[in-house]
């Protein structure tokens, strides 16, 4: 292990406990960490369904649906780095909860470093990737240009939507909900602001289409990035570095292999799962333009069903962390029991107001008239349900994950979107056509929550020790 930077006790000692996750009713404390997070994520996804709403009302169905089809290549893009970001919210819960600054600064040293030139290297080549990505997804051909010119740009600003990502989680890492909340505040405003000029060209902006819309996600993705830098030093996180602590960001194999052991797998679950959104869609493309419209819509409202699952997992996965990192054992069951209980209330909320205003809803994204908006209205009957399940499963991963068992919610990731979906899928579409890929989501869903429930109450996850510099990989 390289030589530790020496850090003044005082300084520790001196510091108030902000993000203390280890004191207090768990309920309570879970759900002021969640609230912050769910209204991030709302405003994240609102966001998103403002520039879809620009892109489809402005420039059509064809350029709405390349949107769509080029954000399954970005979800596959961010998903090689989102499981060491979600792996540093686990390393520097746990160094936090043990009290260890030290070690957190080490962590985010490491990641950080990692993660510029994992950034710098997919900004220079990923635009040369994007034409033979979208023909292997079967991308309609009215979509091709549309897609490929809005990639190009995307992966431009891959290295700060990387750095945003990451320092976001270890925020959350260190009991830090109220950041990364403003930060999506001010993200959603500029968005706003933004996308108009650059795709219609206001002012000194000439008119750019479709690539105006990710040039505009480029523009708002460093402000959003000068803010949290800006955060993390006026208030003196303790992610901070400053002096020779600088010299962490070369990449520590001794503090990189555990984000690495941890975040490995947790990425390659969103790989699959975001590869599997990729096959899908080129079974989705096969029915035309207009189903692929229809879906993307429909992904426009699943981004708000979704959010519960991802704030309570978040928030799970930070409490767990530090609970697991001072040796507060004894609050991990309420804390699953709890994270549950509210995903299932605040998701089923979400899935029977969707239910029951889809026409209106899908009219938001669509062109009135369309015939994607009857196509939508099918699809959310028959999968949007499935969301509670696929929330439960999220939670209890979360949990387990905390403790470094991350093999076996990868494997169960495997077997539920290979095995099931893409059987379900591609073995009944010659018989039923685009509702054996609807069918295929409900299986998956449904098998990955059994299964991840049957794991935590009966898995060996809990004989994982806390982890240092050099965790083994749990089972």
């Amino acid at each position: 292990m390289s030589e530790a930077i020496p850090f003044d006790e005082a300084d520790m000692a001196a510091r108030p406990a902000r993000g203390d996750l280890t004191q207090g009713p768990v309920a309570r404390t879970l759900l002021l960490f969640t609230l912050p997070t769910l209204g991030g994520n709302v405003l994240q996804s609102l966001n998103g369904s403002i520039s879809a709403i620009y892109v489809g009302k402005f420039l059509g169905e064809e350029a709405f649906a390349a949107a769509g089809i080029a954000t399954f290549v970005m979800f596959a893009i961010f998903s090689s780095v989102f499981g060491l970001s979600m792996a540093s919210t686990i390393l520097i819960g746990q160094a936090k909860g043990r009290g260890d600054l030290s070690e957190v600064r080490h962590t985010i040293g490491a990641t950080t470093g990692a993660f510029m030139i994992i950034g710098l290297v997919i900004a220079l080549f990923g635009g040369s990737l994007a034409p033979p990505i979208l023909r292997a997804m079967a991308t309609p051909p009215a979509a091709m240009h549309f897609a490929a010119s809005f990639l190009h740009v995307v992966f431009i600003g891959v290295p700060l939507v990387f750095m945003t990502v990451l320092l976001q989680s270890a925020l959350r890492g260190i009991g830090d909900a109220a950041t990364p909340f403003w930060t999506t505040v001010l993200n959603l405003v500029f968005s706003v602001l933004l996308n108009p000029i650059f795709i219609l060209g206001l002012g000194p902006i000439p008119k750019l289409g479709l690539p105006g819309a990710a040039w505009a996600g480029v523009v708002t993705n460093l402000i959003c990035l000068v803010f949290i830098l800006w955060r993390i030093y006026a208030l003196d996180l303790p992610i901070r570095l400053r002096g020779k602590e600088w010299a962490l960001l070369i990449p520590d194999w001794a503090h990189l292999k555990p984000v690495l052991v941890i975040g490995v797998p947790m990425g390659l679950s969103m790989v699959v799962m975001s590869l599997s959104g990729v096959v899908m869609m080129g079974l989705i493309n096969r029915e035309g333009v207009d189903t692929a419209a229809a879906y993307n819509a429909v992904n426009q409202m699943y981004g708000y069903i979704q959010m519960p699952a991802f704030a309570v997992g978040s928030a799970v996965s930070a409490m767990a962390a530090q609970n697991i990192g001072a040796g507060r054992w004894d609050r991990i069951g309420m804390i699953a029991r709890t994270g549950v209980i509210t995903n299932v209330v605040m998701t089923g909320v979400l899935v029977l107001v969707v239910l029951l205003a889809d026409h209106l809803l899908l009219g938001l994204f669509l062109p009135l008239g369309s015939m994607a908006i009857p196509i939508g209205e099918h699809i959310n009957l028959l999968i949007g349900w499935t969301f509670v399940p696929m929330g439960i499963s999220m939670v209890i991963t979360s949990i387990v994950r905390a403790n470094g068992a991350v093999v076996a919610p990868f494997l169960i990731m495997v077997f539920s979107i290979i095995l099931v979906r893409m059987s379900v899928g591609f073995g009944l579409y010659p018989h039923y056509g685009s509702d054996a890929i609807w069918w295929s989501f409900m299986a998956s869903g449904s098998t990955s929550a059994l299964m991840g429930i049957a794991y935590y109450l009966h898995g060996s996850w809990r004989k994982g020790q806390s982890m240092s510099a050099a965790p083994a990989f749990a089972e």
